[in-house]
């Protein structure tokens, strides 16, 4: 059983050391840890990612792969019993959300922000952080970048903690 109940969002660049950072929060839960993968291997390169992601693992840890009903998923583990949960990671999920369409995107993105908020047990977010780079060329990537920027804002105003990780280095946001 957890010790306490903390929801904690992660946030980095891309190599940023987010994962490993959320991995060890996770970790030291004390108490199981159920982790939910939100990617799907499209291609060769993306295959070898989540291979290595599932490779440092503890093989201990459960696996959920969710790649659009996150709301579901939280909703269903809670009933589960409330392990620690590590939802790796939002932008893979949010792009698969706005491939799935408008009203898919809405429905998915209202209902896992509900359940985060109402998960009974401990979470660990990952997300990239896109505020700081430059602005999209195109239509998809600046809807992308600015979804992304909002549902960072909304898990950060629903979680106890965030941290941003740069170059491998937690700075802690809010919380302690």
């Amino acid at each position: 059983m957890q010790a306490t109940r903390t929801h904690a969002l992660v946030l980095g660049g891309i190599r940023s050391g987010k994962s490993a950072l959320a991995e060890q929060r996770a970790t030291a839960s004390g108490g199981p840890v159920t982790y939910i993968a939100t990617a799907t291997a499209g291609d060769g390169e993306m295959s070898e990612r989540i291979r290595r992601h599932r490779q440092r693992r503890p093989a201990d840890w459960g696996l959920v792969e969710c790649p659009l009903a996150l709301g579901a998923a939280l909703t269903a583990q809670a009933e589960g019993g409330a392990p620690c949960l590590l939802i790796d990671c939002m932008s893979l999920w949010l792009s698969n959300l706005l491939h799935a369409g408008d009203e898919v995107f809405q429905r998915e993105r209202a209902e896992f922000v509900d359940a985060v908020a109402a998960y009974p047990g401990s979470l660990v977010i990952v997300s990239n952080e896109v505020g700081l780079g430059t602005i999209g060329m195109d239509p998809l990537t600046r809807r992308f970048c600015d979804e992304l920027g909002w549902l960072n804002q909304a898990l950060a105003a629903s979680c106890d903690q965030v941290v941003l990780t740069v170059a491998g280095l937690p700075m802690v946001l809010k919380g302690e």
